[in-house]
């Protein structure tokens, strides 16, 4: 076809209708844009960036460091001139000859061809990647700075670089040129509204949806191991899980589930249920589904979680089993809780927990790893500011640090894919799970951000609770420490060090393949994910490793057995409830249900 062919094509009638529905359809989504952006909320602008006396120390160590040493800073500057010399010298070539593409182990963003065959886009690849590299050594370079001020720019000058990825600019993103141009300009439409829509649920907040929320329905496609609600408060529900073994181990477990998150992690389909397994393995499971809270929760603590939370469910599954122990699991934040629970419970000689397993949980958090940027006065500062004000800890606050750890993945990645290249979010239940958030307390998350991630107290001088100071070495039971080898979380050596500390002389420590979800989530069914184990916690973190032993396989079986024998006789299978507890309606029950509010 020739060039007038393709000019008479783009000017037929029919094009142009469907430019102009196109146009008017722009139109339209423009409006809304500008409408939700009016209603846009205030929020702390502490919470959208360090303070600027960061980048005002980096600066002023880096202006003194040239002043000091000036032959380094031209080193430096004829060493980016030359690289961006030598690319544009290469883009030239380009166009005069073709070349064999090699695109194995490459950046997965620039995996199209034209990165490579094109001598517009590989000269702004290479050029990008050369300004990366000078960003990076340039903080690397800086010596008069202090080490957590310079992690701090390490993480926001990489976030800055992530940022200004040509992939991330439609004028310099290959994939999202040539579909616009094969779908006549339909996908910059859907991808407009989608990022409407976006901001429409969010009440002007970017948030990218990273699942087709259509496509599930909690306790419908998702969460659907039969149960019973079998106690509520106004923290909780409590599901007791019905059996499908004719006799069940005496001893019950109780598995509390971390508030920042929904708990149907664990039990997002049958074949990767953990809720179904330990049911099938002949075990009285209750799990707990926490508040998702609103304004109303302001001054709930730490102390409530404790009382009205853990104490009581504890409390309630003794009655309803007319059992003297349980078994307790906590997982993340509700595994560190569940520690401060249990040295609560050693200080008043109560012994009604028999054991108790940790799932990727931090007790000791003297090294915060990649939280560190977030973790200091100027961030804490803003969040308690802006709790104060609402008096929770907004869900898509929580999900956007989260995000930013992985902004690749988690951010751009999926921004492009909606709002770029106009495609609809994937089916994918694990991304619907992720995207489902929760609120937290605004009194809650200050108590845990302030007492236990900044002064460290439950390893130092004593966390209190209940009125009570508690320490780590005060938990003195039988544990188990599941940990994930490449969790950014709750790093495994962190984890360890903590398990060190406790009190108890029986600890084992597992450390499984992947990360903080599908490192848990891993049946034995999928044989995907190995996991090592050594009975020697005398030495540091790396000793330990040094001398696991690794072996294929889901952890599950291990824990498993580790259970059998602290879990009892076997008796006759519980159906949910008691006399005094009663059923009140099928799992997943209600809480699970509630949105986040925004």
């Amino acid at each position: 076809m020739t060039t007038s062919d393709n000019v008479s094509t783009a000017t037929s009638p029919e094009a142009l209708e469907r430019l102009k529905e196109n146009m008017q359809r722009v139109e339209g989504l423009s409006k809304r844009l500008v409408q939700v952006m009016s209603v846009k909320p205030h929020h702390n602008p502490s919470l959208d960036g360090p303070n600027q006396s960061l980048f005002a120390r980096a600066a002023s160590a880096y202006w003194s460091e040239m002043v000091m040493n000036p032959a380094k800073l031209m080193e430096r500057q004829v060493e980016f001139w030359g690289k961006t010399v030598l690319n544009f010298a290469e883009a030239q070539k380009k166009v005069l000859r073709r070349e064999e593409l090699d695109l194995e182990g490459a950046d997965r963003r620039f995996r199209n061809p034209l990165w490579e065959s094109n001598p517009y886009f590989h000269y702004v690849k290479e050029q990008y990647l050369i300004n990366a590299e000078a960003v990076r050594q340039a903080v690397t370079e800086i010596e008069d700075l202090e080490p957590l001020d310079k992690q701090r720019l390490n993480y926001f000058a990489d976030q800055i670089v992530q940022m200004m990825a040509p992939t991330n600019f439609l004028a310099t993103n290959p994939d999202a040129l040539e579909k616009a141009l094969s779908t006549e300009g339909q996908s910059l439409i859907d991808g407009l509204e989608n990022l409407v829509a976006d901001l429409e649920a969010n009440n002007g907040e970017l948030v990218v949806r990273l699942a087709d929320e259509s496509a599930f329905e909690v306790g419908g496609n998702i969460a659907t191991t039969p149960g019973k609600v079998v106690f509520r408060n106004r923290m909780l529900e409590l599901i007791q899980y019905s059996p499908t073994t004719e006799t069940v181990h005496e001893t019950p477990i109780v598995l509390f589930p971390p508030w920042i998150n929904k708990f149907y992690i664990l039990d997002l389909k049958e074949k990767n249920s953990l809720v179904k397994w330990v049911t099938d393995q002949g075990y009285t499971l209750f799990v707990v589904s926490w508040v998702n809270p609103d304004e109303s929760f302001a001054d709930v603590g730490l102390d409530d979680y404790v009382q009205d939370g853990y104490l009581k469910v504890i409390d309630v599954v003794k009655e309803i089993c007319d059992v003297k122990q349980i078994n307790a699991v906590g997982y993340c934040i509700a595994g560190t809780t569940l520690n401060l629970t249990l040295a609560l419970l050693k200080k008043r000689g109560d012994t009604s927990v028999k054991s108790a397993t940790f799932f990727t949980t931090l007790t000791d958090f003297d090294d915060q790893g990649e939280f560190t940027p977030f973790l200091q006065n100027d961030f804490v500062d803003g969040i308690e500011e802006q709790v104060s004000e609402d008096g929770i800890l907004k869900s898509w606050i929580m999900s956007r640090t989260f995000s930013f750890l992985r902004s690749n993945d988690l951010i751009y990645g999926p921004a492009i894919r909606s709002y770029m290249m106009g495609e609809a979010p994937p089916a994918f239940d694990l991304l619907y799970w992720n995207g489902d958030g929760t609120n937290l307390p605004g009194r809650m998350a200050v108590d845990y951000l302030r007492g236990l991630c900044q002064e460290n107290r439950f390893v130092k001088d004593g966390f209190e609770i209940l009125g009570e100071k508690v320490h780590v070495k005060d938990v003195t039971l039988p544990i188990m420490a599941i940990t994930c080898e490449n969790d950014h979380i709750a790093r495994w050596k962190d984890c360890y060090r903590g398990v060190q500390q406790m009190g108890s002389r029986s600890k084992t420590f597992v450390v499984s393949q992947s990360g903080h979800i599908a490192g848990i989530i891993n049946p034995p069914s999928r044989n995907k994910y190995g996991h090592y184990v050594n009975k020697s916690l005398k030495g540091d973190a790396e000793a330990w490793m040094e001398g696991a032993e690794f072996r294929e396989g889901s952890w599950w079986p291990v824990w498993a057995e580790w259970l059998k024998g602290r879990s009892g006789k076997q008796v006759p299978a519980r159906l949910p409830g008691s006399v005094t507890y009663p059923a009140l309606e099928a799992a997943p029950g209600q809480n699970v249900k509630v949105k986040a509010s925004l």
